[in-house]
C-alpha cells in the first residue's frame, strides 16, 4: 500500500477527511519550505502538495502565481524542487508529497529522468494540471514504473466517459476542482457542488479530494461531509507572502492550518 493510500484508508477508519495542503517549493525560499512543510504536518495536514514554479502556471490565480514569481526570483527550479523532496524526507519524515506541476517542465527535464529523480527523492506522486486524460499515456509508464502515483484532474464540466477515464488511468486519488476557472480562495462554494461530487463518486473507486477555492474552516467541513480529502492552497500561500521570511513564519502557518485540519472531521 503507498504512503497515498494509506492516508486516505487512515482518515476513512477515522471518519475524517484526508487534508491536503499546498504550497509553492521555494516560496519564500527553499530552506524556509522545509520549515513550513513540517509546520504543516505538525499543524493536521495529511498530504502536501508542492508546486513547482513555472513561469506560465496557467490554472493557477494571482495569489499562486506571485508565489512562482517569488519562488523563481529565488532560484528554485525542478531539480531544486525534488532536492527540497529529499531535505523534507530527512529525519524520518513520511507526509506523502505529491508535486503539483505542468507538463513543460516534466518534458524539458525528461520524463523518465524526472519520475526517477522524484520517487528516489521520495515523492509520492505527480499531478500534471495541463495534461488530460487522451495525453496522460505519454507520462503514466514513467510514473508507474517508478512508483509515483499519477493523479488526474475532474472538473464540473467533464463528461462521465472522462471521469470515469481519469479513475482508471490515475492512483493514489482523483483530483475534483470544484468549480471553472484558476486557483484562489473564495468566499463561497459552488451550489452543485454536492451533486456533482456525489456524481463523480459513484464514477470512481478512487478517493476524490476536493481543490479550487476552498478557504476557511467553514468550507472545509462543507466539503469534508461529501469528500474523502479536502485541498487548501491559495489560503495558505497568502498566509506565507503575508508573513514574508519572518523568523515566525513556520509558527504562523502552523496556526492558520489547524483549525483547517480539524475541519476535516466529520459530524
Amino acid at each position: 500500500m503507498s504512503r497515498l493510500q494509506a492516508v486516505f484508508s487512515a482518515a476513512r477508519k477515522a471518519r475524517r477527511a484526508a487534508f491536503v495542503a499546498y504550497v509553492t517549493a521555494g516560496d519564500p525560499t527553499p530552506a524556509r519550505t522545509v520549515e513550513i512543510a513540517r509546520a504543516l504536518r505538525r499543524g493536521g495536514a495529511d498530504v502536501l502538495e508542492l508546486g513547482i514554479p513555472f513561469s506560465d502556471p496557467i490554472a493557477d490565480g494571482p495569489t499562486n502565481q506571485r508565489a512562482a514569481e517569488r519562488a523563481l526570483r529565488a532560484g528554485m527550479t525542478p531539480r531544486g524542487v525534488i532536492d527540497t523532496v529529499a531535505d523534507i524526507r530527512l529525519e524520518g519524515e513520511d507526509l506523502p508529497i505529491v508535486l503539483f506541476t505542468y507538463a513543460n517542465p516534466v518534458v524539458q527535464y525528461g520524463i523518465w529522468r524526472f519520475a526517477e529523480d522524484a520517487a528516489a527523492a521520495g515523492a509520492d506522486g505527480v499531478l500534471l494540471t495541463d495534461v488530460p486524460v487522451e495525453e496522460v499515456e505519454r507520462f503514466r509508464p514513467a510514473f508507474l514504473d517508478s512508483g509515483l502515483d499519477p493523479i488526474l484532474l475532474v472538473t464540473p464540466t467533464s463528461t462521465k466517459e472522462r471521469i470515469r477515464a481519469a479513475a482508471r488511468l490515475g492512483r493514489g486519488f482523483l483530483y475534483y476542482v470544484s468549480r471553472t476557472g484558476v486557483t484562489g480562495a473564495q468566499s463561497t462554494l459552488g451550489r452543485s457542488l454536492e451533486a456533482d461530487l456525489r456524481a463523480v463518486k459513484k464514477l470512481s473507486k478512487l478517493p476524490v479530494a476536493v481543490g479550487f477555492g476552498i478557504s476557511s474552516p467553514r468550507q472545509v467541513q462543507e466539503v469534508a461531509r461529501l469528500a474523502d480529502g479536502v485541498v487548501v492552497g491559495s489560503a495558505i500561500v497568502n498566509r506565507i507572502e503575508r508573513a514574508g521570511s519572518s523568523d515566525t513564519l513556520a509558527e504562523t502557518i502552523q496556526r492558520f492550518v489547524i483549525p483547517l485540519a480539524e475541519a476535516c472531521r466529520r459530524k
